[in-house]
């Protein structure tokens, strides 16, 4: 990879024969992950020919082009005549996203690490639940296993660091935490991030139309429910919805 502007963001970074990267930021941070969505948002918007995907991560946005169709030249040009357009950094956010609330169990025997991650805080148990539950959070990427969410920014309280050893494995649907971030993993994996949460919702589905359930820019929150109550929706869920209801965000 090879630096193609002065050492400031947006940066333009080339990648392989084809690829360019757009990186608004070094870390994660809301500003940066909304210039990467937005942008992402407006490439595709542009439908230029010879752009064959694009992507976006935590606080970059990817492009892969033809060379045959469109010279890396004239893409490079095209970036930053649109980089020059806008504060991307207060973009609005890409339409169509969507407001998922997802029934979860936290702590117990369900999500055995809550206790830990919430003394951690600096947060008993019950605040550190009533916080989470209440808090939305968008899907800043989707990475590391099909469909797989990192969600975000938690509040600063929760910047908590991953821990020392991997927990062999968690299931799927398990709701974990690290770095102000949540990650609900598509299917059973050890983890460095503590397990505070268990749904039943499923983030891959290769059977439906759509395999991804959740795009990049959609919200959720992860609202308190019991044990049982959980179960009851685990014997109902052929969709693989966990339970959770799905809207529009207007804007």
């Amino acid at each position: 990879m090879t630096t193609d502007t002065a050492d400031m963001f947006p940066r333009i970074n080339t990648v392989g024969y084809d690829g360019l990267l757009v990186s608004f930021a070094d870390a994660m941070a809301e500003p940066s992950n909304r210039a990467a969505l937005a942008f992402r948002g407006a490439i595709d918007a542009a439908s230029w020919d010879g752009v064959v995907e694009t992507s976006a991560s935590l606080a970059s946005a990817y492009l892969r082009f033809d060379p045959d169709k469109l010279p890396r030249t004239e893409i490079q040009r095209k970036v930053r005549h649109l980089l020059a357009q806008q504060n991307w950094f207060e973009a609005p956010l890409p339409a169509g996203r969507r407001l998922w609330r997802v029934p979860t169990v936290y702590g117990g025997k369900l999500a055995p690490q809550l206790d830990e991650a919430a003394a951690a805080a600096g947060l008993d148990s019950m605040e550190a639940v009533r916080r989470l539950s209440d808090t939305k959070v968008r899907v800043l990427t989707i990475g590391f296993a099909p469909g797989q969410p990192y969600l975000g920014p938690l509040s600063p309280e929760f910047n908590i660091p991953r821990l020392k050893e991997l927990t062999p494995m968690v299931p799927e649907g398990a709701l974990v935490m690290a770095i102000s971030q949540f990650v609900l993993f598509s299917g059973p994996t050890p983890t460095g991030w503590r397990h505070v949460g268990q749904t039943a919702f499923r983030c891959f589905r290769p059977d439906a139309p759509q395999s991804f359930a959740l795009k990049p820019g959609d919200e959720m929150q992860f609202l308190s429910v019991s044990r049982d109550e959980l179960e009851t929706i685990r014997a109902n869920n052929s969709d693989g919805s966990g339970g959770a209801t799905c809207e529009e965000i207007a804007g």
